[in-house]
């Protein structure tokens, strides 16, 4: 793989899949939108059945946003395979539609990529910014499945599962993705790591949110995952 070298000024593409969150969406995307970056939007709606399709029917045709429906559920994954397909930017950055992570730190997530030193950059919730503090198993489950990703890999993340993976786009030349729900992270983690991309991490803040409040990802994700860390590791 060619080192690639430094970016003098980069168009940014946020993706952001979403799926039933209407209580959330216009929010996250007015403070994307507000981030100074000169960046692209391109979100995809993973068939919302809670008003969120309509929300974002109705913005679609906003300047800087460009909106894709789904016709079934497919998962976090597919969403984000449909809107890799729609990226003209130079770095790439994964963005939830809840309002866990916070746009305003794009500057330091894509820094990195821009001096030439980072091809991949994980924004890591575990190194030393505010978060909430929830969940304890949610927590011990990361950890194990970071720990995991990182025996087979041998890289030495602290927050493998992070929504933040930012990268040059350039890196769909080279690389697929399957998954289409949340194996999605272990499968981009073990196919960066096997193609050798320059992986570096920043701490971010974190505003996590409980189940009641519509957290989604649970103890079966979490098989799924370890399952897409073995496929992609040794069999894809």
């Amino acid at each position: 793989m060619a080192e690639e070298k430094p970016i003098k000024r980069a168009k940014l593409s946020v993706v952001i899949p979403v799926y039933n969150e209407k209580a959330t969406i216009k929010d996250i995307i007015k403070r994307v939108q507000a981030e100074k970056s000169e960046k692209e939007i391109i979100i995809v709606d993973d068939c919302s059945t809670d008003g969120t399709k309509e929300i974002l029917s109705r913005m679609a045709k906003k300047p800087g946003l460009k909106v894709l429906f789904h016709n079934k559920n497919m998962g976090k994954g597919a969403a984000l395979r449909t809107g890799f397909k729609e990226v003209t930017g130079d770095i790439v950055i994964i963005q939830d539609a809840d309002l866990e992570y916070n746009p305003t730190e794009y500057p330091k997530l894509i820094q990195p990529i821009l001096e030439g030193k980072a091809d991949v950059v994980y924004g890591s919730r575990f190194t030393g910014e505010s978060h909430r503090v929830l969940l304890f198993w949610h927590y011990l489950g990361n950890k194990f499945l970071t720990f995991l990703s990182n025996m087979l890999t041998n890289l030495n993340l602290s927050d493998m599962e992070t929504c933040y993976k930012v990268f040059r786009s350039s890196i769909f030349k080279e690389i697929s993705f399957q998954s289409n729900r949340f194996g999605f992270e272990p499968e981009f983690t073990v196919k960066v790591a096997k193609k050798g991309y320059r992986i570096y991490e920043t701490s971010i803040s974190y505003a996590g949110r409980d189940y009641s409040e519509g957290k989604k990802i649970g103890w079966k994700d979490g098989v799924v995952a370890i399952y897409a860390l073995f496929r992609y590791r040794f069999f894809d």
